[in-house]
């Protein structure tokens, strides 16, 4: 009966996505495997993922492993011993397994060890720790080459990242822009991140790979704060300063001002300190902003599970709830509560556009007073390296400037934050009822706040009553 075999396939960098070089790697493992006449029952593949990075899980390196120990396979068929582990702890938890089962098979397309002899499993330490030091070695040098890059202001190379186009990634890509620039409108304008992620998953939209797995959180973050949206060169994440005390610039074009992207990433890191970990979701226009008519506490909005498509129960309603505080007593469907309170809200936001002037941008009144930090700090480093003065001195001298210069840039990002959020709030007066239902749950809880303070829902009495308006009561600013 022939033994049933593994085969592992890997490679590090898969660029176009394509797997094309795991492809060829199974294809010799099976040439192989039917030459040893085993059988290859299942293909393991880890494609586009590191062997060499110790934070980095193989999947499916992972569940190979389990496998064997099960005695679900018999073997592994690789290409290459460096396939499998590039880590001598990889190797060494193989070895265990075979150590275990005695009667594992093993095999590679580029050489013949036999992990199953003693002889076998020193020649494959010897060739994991060849391959370890040369990764380090590449590692190092990849490391410094994108150092000098950085320092150039010139792109590393790879695939081109959100934004910009994938066959030439110094030049924009408009419809990327244009749905990022939209998306950082939405945070200004109170939308959370996980909403713009949903939608963009569904448009297919941030991810060059987009379907084919669910993006993360602090991916869309990233493409939304990316200091490389201004054209700032980073280095491991952080962005890389030059001898003048500036900012590197890199050789791409730019898809915002410095005052817009500095005005999302004041938002996105106000949001974070104001409300840590905490789940801002909400399904209800009037959620948090209803409240009771008898008792003042507030309401929320409930689905209600009798709803059916079609049918005349409410699909929501907006109740007092006893459970925190409240008495209990009022309970209104909430579709025509919305579409009133929307109304209200539009009609009252078009009448102040039409008296209020559109708003002059205001530049930041510090700029001065910046810029002079950062000359005289540039001024220093300059002196200490033309001798004028000592390394002690510029050391005493420059910290002060730095504080200086980071407390102005930090206010700098909130007025711009401000200004910004005031403008993509503003933006409401022209949206027809259908517009604003459109919109993020977010964004249209923004536009009600923007002119109420408070709904007060009155209780209508007992028996089915047809919707009063009156018994609505919106609390203007």
């Amino acid at each position: 009966m022939a033994r049933k075999v593994g085969i592992y396939t890997r490679i590090s960098r898969d660029d176009e996505g394509d797997a094309l070089g795991v492809a060829r790697q199974q294809k010799d493992c099976e040439r192989l495997s039917d030459l040893r006449a085993w059988q290859a029952v299942k293909v393991y593949e880890d494609n586009d993922v590191s062997a060499f990075k110790r934070n980095v899980v193989r999947d499916d390196f992972e569940l190979m492993l389990k496998d064997l120990r099960a005695g679900l396979i018999d073997g592994i068929v690789a290409y290459d011993l460096d396939r499998l582990a590039r880590q001598p702890r990889d190797l060494e938890r193989l070895i265990e397994i075979f150590d275990e089962r005695p009667r594992l098979e093993f095999a590679t397309v580029t050489n013949d060890i036999n992990l199953g002899t003693p002889d076998g499993r020193t020649m494959a330490r010897i060739m994991v720790a060849f391959a370890n030091k040369s990764s380090h070695d590449s590692s190092r040098r990849i490391r410094r080459k994108h150092l000098e890059l950085a320092q150039q202001g010139r792109d590393s190379g790879g695939p081109a990242p959100y934004g910009w186009r994938k066959d030439d990634r110094t030049k924009v890509d408009p419809d990327a822009a244009a749905a990022i620039r939209e998306a950082q409108r939405e945070i200004l304008a109170g939308v959370r991140i996980g909403t713009i992620r949903t939608r963009w998953q569904e448009q297919g939209l941030g991810n060059p790979r987009a379907g084919t797995k669910r993006m993360a959180h602090h991916h869309v973050e990233h493409i939304l704060t990316s200091p490389r949206l201004v054209g700032y060169r980073t280095y491991h994440g952080e962005i890389l300063y030059g001898e003048n005390g500036q900012p590197v610039r890199g050789d791409w074009e730019t898809i915002n001002t410095v005052e817009e992207w500095e005005a999302v990433c004041a938002a996105v890191a106000e949001r974070k300190q104001k409300r840590p970990g905490k789940f801002l979701a909400r399904k209800y226009l009037l959620s948090g902003i209803a409240r009771c008519g008898l008792c003042k506490n507030k309401i929320r909005g409930q689905n209600n599970p009798r709803w059916e498509p079609g049918s005349r129960a409410a699909k929501y309603t907006y109740q007092c709830s006893g459970v925190n505080g409240g008495c209990g007593k009022v309970s209104r469907t909430g579709e025509p509560i919305d579409k009133l309170i929307a109304q209200l809200v539009l009609e009252e936001q078009r009448e102040r556009a039409a008296v209020t002037s559109v708003p002059i941008e205001r530049r930041w009144p510090r700029d001065a007073e910046l810029e002079e930090i950062e000359q005289d700090m540039a001024q220093l480093v300059e002196a200490e390296r033309s001798k004028q003065i000592s390394v002690a001195t510029l050391l005493q001298l420059l910290p002060g400037k730095e504080r200086a210069r980071d407390e102005l840039k930090l206010e700098r990002a909130r007025f711009y934050k401000e200004q910004k959020q005031a403008e993509a709030k503003e933006n409401a007066s022209d949206l027809s009822l259908d517009e604003f239902f459109a919109l993020p749950i977010e964004r249209q809880q923004e536009i009600v706040l923007h002119s109420l303070s408070a709904v007060i829902i009155h209780p209508a009495g007992r028996g089915r009553r047809k919707f009063d308006p009156s018994l609505i009561e919106p609390v203007w600013h």
